[in-house]
């Protein structure tokens, strides 16, 4: 006797390579202006994430705002693994893992805001730093999703690596148990 069709090929949610995974997030705040207010801006980064923020600059001229090309305009990190998850467990927390599913872009990538990092447990308003808002952009993908990005050898993906918004929607909510906004 042969075994059932079904038990020879598992559904391909049960493939370990197959399964969603958190690849980044990248913490943002943009102050528009160089200086105090970002300096102010990296601290809040540095206070959240535990991490050295990095500047990041204007790509081209904007007399209107009074911003130059290559001015440091704002700070980011870019967070991976277990610090990525845990910082993104806090950062639904805040938002009291509320989730609208609309930020899901079409290869199950996400991003949401945050008014003020006093909005995460533990932080406490500090008048000298005042408010300061972030930008959370997460990155989702399979094993292979590196081929992309490296250095040589970069190729297009397959579409079948890419992940999907529904993907995503189950992963966030089995990981973070985040309600869905429908």
């Amino acid at each position: 006797m042969s075994a059932p069709a079904a038990a020879a090929n598992p559904p391909p949610s049960e493939n370990p390579l197959r399964k969603v995974r958190l690849v980044k997030v990248v913490v943002h705040t943009g102050v528009g202006e160089s200086g105090e207010p970002r300096t102010k801006a990296e601290k809040v980064l540095q206070m959240l994430t535990h991490q050295k923020p990095v500047a990041t600059r204007a790509r081209s001229t904007n007399r209107d705002f009074a911003i130059r090309a290559g001015q440091e305009i704002g700070a980011k990190v870019t967070l991976r693994g277990a610090a990525a998850e845990e910082f993104l467990g806090r950062a639904f927390e805040s938002r009291d893992k509320q989730f609208d599913p609309a930020s899901i872009d079409r290869v199950g990538n996400f991003s949401f805001g945050v008014a003020d990092y006093t909005d995460f447990t533990g932080m406490k308003y500090d008048p000298e730093i005042g408010i300061v808002g972030l930008d959370i952009c997460v990155e989702m993908g399979r094993a292979g999703w590196r081929v992309r990005d490296r250095r040589r050898g970069a190729r297009a993906i397959a579409p079948h690596l890419r992940a999907t918004p529904e993907e995503t929607r189950v992963f966030v909510v089995a990981r973070f148990g985040l309600t869905l906004l429908e």
